[in-house]
């Protein structure tokens, strides 16, 4: 697998991701600020994606560095098929090491306790990140919250 950023060309590949998570994020793909979103993030050159060795995108990850040294993973998905195999890690620790400047804070916000997708909660606290405020909910009308991750170097699992 290799991570890198985001082209053009692989806009449709980010909506198919969508797809697979509309019950977690709600009904992304047929939302015109979604596709936006995504197609300003590949424009800005701060988009991601996980592309097996036959070309197929397996995750997908957006990151903003507007408020640095606050960064924020906007919205991260990995395909089914592909969870607890490194992808997401390697995603994130990509935007760490491509765009991170130490000592920063990385946010993210993601699912509540009670959601059914909480199981991501587990995925960032083993990066290291920590549960903070509560946030509004999701589209769907889901539980969210925001994590923090205060860092006084890039981590280990950055490759630093």
């Amino acid at each position: 697998m290799r991570v890198s950023l985001a082209a053009r060309a692989e806009l449709d590949a980010f909506v198919t991701l969508a797809e697979e998570v509309k019950g977690w994020f709600g009904p992304m793909v047929n939302e015109p600020g979604f596709h936006r979103a995504v197609a300003r993030a590949i424009a800005r050159a701060s988009a991601l994606v996980a592309v097996e060795p036959g070309g197929t995108v397996v995750g997908g990850l957006l990151f903003s560095t507007g408020r640095a040294p606050e960064y924020e993973v906007g919205w991260l998905v990995v395909a089914a098929a592909h969870r607890s195999q490194g992808v997401g890690e390697a995603l994130v620790a990509e935007a760490v090491r491509r765009w991170v400047c130490p000592p920063p804070e990385l946010t993210v916000v993601t699912f509540g306790p009670d959601h059914p997708g909480a199981r991501s909660r587990r995925f960032y606290e083993r990066l290291g990140f920590r549960p903070a405020e509560v946030v509004e909910p999701g589209p769907e009308g889901g539980s969210r919250q925001r994590f923090r991750l205060h860092l006084d170097a890039l981590p280990p699992w950055a490759g630093a």
